[in-house]
C-alpha cells in the first residue's frame, strides 16, 4: 500500500481542560500518514483516482477549527473517523502535536494508528 501524507499541518482551536484553553484558541500540529492505493492515478495521470490531500486538508482544518473538546485524545480519535470515513482511507497514522502544553517541553502530544495496510 502507498502512503500520502501530510505534515506540519497547524490548526488554530479550542482544546484543553482549563478555564484558560476553553476561551483562547491554541495551535495543534498535525502529521498525516494515510494508505492509499495510486495505482491507478499514475497510470490514468488523472486526479480522480487518488486521494486528493488538498480536500482532505481543507477538510480537517475545517473540522478541527470547529471542535471544542477537552483532551487530544478526543480530538485525534475524531480526525482519523473523518479521514477513514470519508476519504475512504482504510489505514491512518496521525501525530498531534499540542505545542508548549508542557513547560520546558518543546513538543507533547500524541501518535495513533488506526485501520489495516
Amino acid at each position: 500500500m502507498d502512503i500520502i501524507f501530510l505534515g506540519g499541518l497547524e490548526i488554530e482551536t479550542i482544546i484543553g481542560i482549563y478555564d484558560w484553553e476553553r476561551s483562547t484558541k491554541q495551535t495543534v500540529v498535525l502529521n498525516i500518514e494515510m494508505a492509499y492505493d495510486i495505482q491507478k492515478a499514475y497510470e490514468t495521470d488523472d486526479i480522480q483516482y487518488t486521494l486528493d490531500y488538498k480536500a482532505v486538508s481543507k477538510r480537517i482544518i475545517s473540522f478541527v477549527e470547529q471542535s471544542q473538546y477537552f483532551l487530544v485524545e478526543k480530538l485525534i480519535e475524531e480526525i482519523a473517523r473523518l479521514i477513514r470515513s470519508e476519504f475512504n482511507v482504510p489505514w491512518v497514522k496521525i501525530t498531534l502535536n499540542k505545542k508548549g502544553a508542557i513547560r520546558g517541553a518543546s513538543d507533547v502530544g500524541i501518535i495513533i494508528e488506526r485501520g489495516e495496510k
